[in-house]
């Protein structure tokens, strides 16, 4: 990415950052929706304004911290609430909602690779001014990756737990999902372990060089 100042900086990863996080969970309570949970829709959940779904640590402290110390950038929304209990087939209908998320993430890497294809095929990043659209939308496929990569790890309460406690018989599934509390402590210390980076920053690095590679 070309050298910019923190200001400009935090505003090329504001904006794919926080669409990112908020069309994941947006994209959660939509598909609740038509599953039949109207939770998310009743509070007020069900729309693209971010501010309805930011949470001060995850959406705006940790991001800017990691911003000032690492290019590795990370963060996360208020949930969604969704009520299993109004869901037509509520085992089966909470795979589809957790697998919503991922899905969004992987849609809108989708969106910024076409934006940055198009600007550039059409010469359009020749001009000064599309330098930092370019660099917002690199920032949205990477962000979107990462979403997209972590969540799918089968650790409750992450979307992949969701869609593997689906497939597992009743009694299984019910001792899987005791690990919920414990969730984020189990991915912290995998993750400054080394053992989650093992296999996590991987898959990241191979979506990254794979989906530029088709860019530029």
């Amino acid at each position: 990415m070309p050298e910019f100042n923190f200001i400009q900086k935090l505003v090329i990863y504001a904006v794919p950052v926080l669409f990112a996080i908020t069309v994941h969970e947006v994209a959660h309570g939509w598909i609740a929706s038509k599953l039949g949970d109207q939770t998310a829709k009743m509070m007020g959940r069900l729309t693209l304004n971010p501010i309805k779904h930011i949470d001060s640590i995850g959406t705006i402290v940790v991001p800017i911290m990691m911003l000032l110390v690492s290019p590795f950038i990370l963060g996360w929304a208020k949930p969604v609430p969704v009520d299993w209990r109004n869901l037509r087939r509520p085992k089966q209908d909470m795979a589809w909602v957790a697998i919503a998320g991922p899905g969004a993430n992987l849609i809108m890497m989708i969106f910024w690779a076409l934006l940055a294809k198009i600007i550039i095929v059409s010469g359009l990043g020749n001009y000064h001014y599309s330098v930092p659209v370019i660099a917002m939308a690199m920032v949205g496929i990477g962000i979107n990756i990462v979403l997209m990569v972590l969540n799918l790890i089968p650790i409750p309460p992450l979307d992949g737990s969701r869609v593997l406690s689906a497939a597992l018989p009743p009694k299984a599934a019910y001792q899987y999902n005791r690990l919920e509390p414990y969730g984020l402590i189990i991915v912290l210390l995998l993750l400054f372990s080394g053992v989650l980076g093992k296999f996590f920053f991987p898959v990241v690095d191979f979506f990254n060089s794979s989906v530029k590679s088709l860019i530029l």
